[in-house]
């Protein structure tokens, strides 16, 4: 089955299942294309098409599955764009789930630091729920070994989200403790965004998987005041967990813990798949974990970015868009160099890229991605809240020691099961679309013009101008009627 979802956002291509790969394989776009393109050719085959990777051998119905060829140039579109992906229907992807968890390398038993006083002992960032890990902890937490104690967040309190910080009603607490195969979380902090309702989700997904949405106590005032939330604490499929006393001023450092730490708010789940909030999901969570992990034989997935690959270009690009204050970024990357950060080459192939897209993380719990994400999670606590910035380190830190990998797939893929709306200020602040009726053109009629020659047409009925009376503007409708 090959997905061609039709998009509703403004800024993506109407048809999602029409995008080709000219992004990715035109020689002038970036380099990440270019050893595609070279891998691809020194091993015989045509280097304008990229084959699917699949893991499962060639009996798997997407085996021989390929990207179309690009459009000629002159029809090639600026910008990322969505493309076809071939999933698999839903009740064969619910059979191809796993009866046991991957096995997690090395790492066999994971717990976490616990400190009712956190003292912060060097001058570096941190935080009191991330309980200031020195410089010696943090280098120790990449030390690899069958059971490991680390710092993870929340590390006060009996339990997360019991006063640790960032916590939940007492009602919740007992319904994040239960097990689920599967789960769909996203988090709207600060009032940033307009909750987006999933598309395309089988009634197997619907009485099965859990979707959890993070909202703090300013969002949940906002959704309250426009009639979005009630006493239920639903809002469509979405199950609203508010949170209170979070532990950042900056909204977008608080939606990292939920994005990164799902596994201490959920500690008895299999998977997970996390979209931040901009994100609408219109494919079926069972499709997806098939695709990009239990195809792949991977417990852990991300998207590339688009066009960018290195963090040095990366930390330029958040400097150059106001991301982040500029000098924090340089301390960042300047650390990061002095623990032998290079730009991206090809003599780390296979790894394609060191920038991730990092609003959709697709993940099995297990000790070895769980320690994954809580590192990556001190990195963000301790440096800036661009995670794309510290991603790559932190992978390539415990791929040295254990044999490890993580499935960074096109970001065009990415594309193709989710859509990105505007934030909710810019959206707010749009002006309502205008209609435009174009009437189609007149056909020429040369008997017609032979016998009138130099005599004066009248106008009938439709024939007025468009200023005339009769004539009526098309209304706008509502912008957040496709919102909750």
């Amino acid at each position: 089955m090959i997905n061609k979802t039709e998009s509703n956002s403004p800024n993506v291509d109407q048809r999602i299942g029409t995008m080709s790969m000219a992004h990715y394989i035109n020689a002038t776009r970036n380099e990440a294309s270019r050893i595609l393109g070279r891998r691809n050719r020194q091993k015989g085959g045509d280097g304008n098409r990229f084959q699917a990777s699949v893991s499962k051998g060639a009996n798997h119905p997407c085996a021989n599955f390929t990207f179309p060829p690009p459009p000629p140039p002159h029809l090639r579109r600026i910008g990322p764009r969505p493309c076809p992906v071939c999933y698999l229907p839903v009740d064969q992807a619910i059979a191809s789930m796993p009866s046991s968890p991957s096995e997690s390398p090395v790492l066999h038993n994971l717990t976490y630091v616990h400190d009712e006083n956190p003292i912060k002992t060097e001058p570096h960032g941190g935080s009191d729920f991330g309980g200031y890990p020195s410089l010696k902890q943090r280098n120790d937490s990449f030390d690899i070994k069958e059971s490991m104690v680390v710092h993870c967040g929340f590390v006060k309190g009996s339990k997360p989200g019991h006063q640790t910080g960032f916590d939940f009603d007492e009602s919740d607490l007992a319904g994040l403790q239960q097990f689920h195969e599967i789960i769909v979380a996203s988090a709207i902090f600060g009032n940033y965004d307009l909750i987006q309702q999933p598309r395309n989700i089988s009634e197997e997904a619907k009485r099965n998987v859990p979707f959890y949405m993070f909202i703090d106590e300013e969002t949940e005032a906002y959704m309250k005041n426009r009639s979005m939330l009630d006493s239920s604490k639903r809002v469509g499929l979405w199950r609203i967990i508010v949170i209170h006393n979070v532990p950042y001023s900056d909204a977008r450092r608080n939606g990292k813990v939920p994005k990164l730490l799902l596994h201490r708010i959920f500690p008895n789940i299999r998977y997970s798949i996390w979209i931040d909030g901009k994100l609408q999901l219109v494919v079926d969570p069972y499709q997806i974990l098939e695709r990009f992990l239990w195809r792949q034989n991977a417990n852990f997935a991300i998207s590339r970015h688009y066009r960018r690959f290195d963090v040095f270009v990366e930390a330029e690009a958040n400097k150059a868009a106001g991301k982040y204050d500029n000098s924090s970024i340089d301390a960042q990357v300047d650390f990061y160099r002095t623990e032998g950060l290079t730009p991206y080459s090809e003599a780390k192939l296979p790894i394609i890229s060191d920038v991730p897209e990092g609003c959709v993380l697709i993940k099995e719990h297990i000790p070895i991605t769980n320690l994954f994400t809580c590192l990556w999670f001190n990195e963000v606590d301790r440096f800036t809240s661009r995670d794309q910035l510290s991603f790559g380190m932190v992978r390539d830190k415990i791929m040295a020691k254990v044999n490890w990998h993580i499935n960074m797939f096109l970001d065009c893929e990415r594309r193709n099961f989710v859509i990105q709306a505007y934030h909710r200020d810019l959206l707010e602040h749009m002006p309502p679309p205008v209609a435009v009726i174009r009437h189609p053109p007149a056909l020429p009629n040369i008997i017609t013009r032979e016998r009138n020659q130099g005599k004066k047409i009248p106008r009938h009925g439709k024939d007025r101008r468009s200023g005339s009376r009769h004539h009526h503007k098309a209304s706008a409708g509502n912008r957040e009627s496709n919102f909750f």
